[in-house]
């Protein structure tokens, strides 16, 4: 294995790790096993092609475009402060269980999700910072840029499929309506504090 693949793959993980709206999502989406595939697919791919951007400096485009990093603030703020409070008032009237074991993937159609975690990943300037800058920037460090940027992208793709799909053991907690009272208000909370965030930037 490459060492600049391994540093980035340390790297990307590290990054992903960290709570946010994005691994929200989908680790709720896990617990119902609603469209974990695509969801997986599709933040890992998102993150993908914003790593890809970084490698081959695209970063410094957003010295030619200084309204862009505002405008994705604004408009990040505003979609977390939404889907927060559709979380807490989830929270507030309770009364969700799972089945252990049972697929609630029939609940939702597969475009409508597929559209909130499109909009979670890239309305959310950190992702750029993450993604974009800082591994963009800590690439050209490295003998093998490609190699770093590829480990970072297999990074996420390994996170986001491992809680996707690892969320299902939870699946007996959640049997239990209070587990998922207090899931919707983490989610809910962890949004707000996100577009707080964005919005004393």
């Amino acid at each position: 294995m490459p060492p600049s693949l391994f540093a980035g793959f340390i790297l990307g993980f590290s990054l992903i790790m960290a709570i946010g709206s994005q691994n929200a999502f989908v680790l709720r989406q896990g617990l119902r096993r609603q469209h974990v595939f695509w969801i997986c697919l599709t933040c890992a791919t998102s993150d993908a092609l914003l790593i890809t951007g970084g490698v081959m400096g695209f970063g410094s485009l957003t010295l030619l475009w200084p309204w862009f990093e505002q405008a994705m603030r604004w408009g990040g703020a505003g979609f977390l402060i939404w889907y927060g409070g559709r979380s807490l008032l989830a929270a507030w009237r309770g009364g969700e269980s799972l089945e252990a074991g049972a697929s609630t993937g029939a609940g939702a159609t597969v475009l409508p999700v597929l559209a909130t975690v499109l909009a979670l990943t890239w309305l959310n300037p950190h992702v750029y910072l993450d993604t974009v800058v800082l591994l963009g920037a800590i690439s050209a460090q490295y003998p093998q840029p490609l190699w770093f940027g590829i480990g970072a992208a297999l990074a996420s793709f390994t996170f986001f499929f491992s809680l996707g799909y690892g969320a299902a053991a939870l699946a007996p907690l959640f049997a239990r309506p209070r587990a998922w009272q207090i899931l919707d208000l983490l989610v809910g909370l962890t949004m707000w504090a996100i577009a707080v965030k964005l919005l004393l930037m």
